[in-house]
């Protein structure tokens, strides 16, 4: 029954928002990079600081493993919590220079579980920063949990709001077949559902997931 309503409400959201052509980032790299900057802010905000990165010619591990903490924080500062996020960044790269000589294509080749293992142990990466890396980064079929998806599903009456990420992310991992392009796409959806009508205060009356 669930993963009938899940296919459900993929259908319409699809119909009704088309693809998304998510993660923006021109590599992997950018990607993890985006992952970790966007916890509390929205994408405008990491762009800008990004773009930062880029116009400084330092958006690669070596040159952020090499930079001044203080440095990193002034550069990703449109982003906010810009010191806090600045040692996340660090940790992770640390991580990728220490584990993989600094190459996402080496961190791809290891086998997604002990690696999200891996990831989860790195200072500041929770749990949909993990899978963000490791789905939209390194192409693993991991679903991302967020507060848009948790919100649309308690409110259909599919999951309590207040059940942990692994419960929900087991709902989609037994319910569809593991896609990385379907995983992508769904996600995104949820978060353009969450943004337009699915909102603190919803616009139940005019979202396509009306009536399920």
């Amino acid at each position: 029954m669930k993963n009938k309503k899940l296919i459900g409400i993929y259908k319409r959201l699809f119909k009704s928002f088309g693809p998304q052509r998510w993660w923006p980032g021109n590599t992997p790299f950018e990607v993890a990079v985006g992952a970790i900057l966007t916890q509390n802010t929205n994408w405008g905000n990491v762009e800008k600081a990004v773009n930062n990165l880029k116009k400084e010619k330092v958006l690669n591990a070596r040159a952020i493993h090499d930079m001044p903490v203080n440095r990193l924080a002034s550069l990703i500062r449109p982003a906010g919590y810009f010191n806090i996020k600045a040692k996340r960044l660090k940790a992770f790269i640390d991580f990728l220079m220490n584990d993989y000589h600094g190459s996402m294509k080496k961190m791809k080749r290891e086998e997604m579980h002990s690696l999200r293992k891996k990831l989860l142990d790195v200072n500041g990466i929770g749990h949909e920063t993990a899978d963000s890396i490791l789905l939209y980064a390194l192409d693993k079929p991991i679903f991302v949990i967020d507060a848009y998806t948790k919100r649309v599903l308690s409110r259909h009456n599919i999951l309590g709001h207040d059940e942990a990420y692994d419960k929900f992310q087991e709902l989609f991992h037994l319910s569809l077949k593991k896609d990385v392009k379907l995983y992508n796409e769904y996600h995104a959806l949820f978060v353009m559902a969450g943004k337009t009508f699915c909102k603190p205060k919803p616009k139940c009356e005019s979202c396509p997931l009306n009536g399920i």
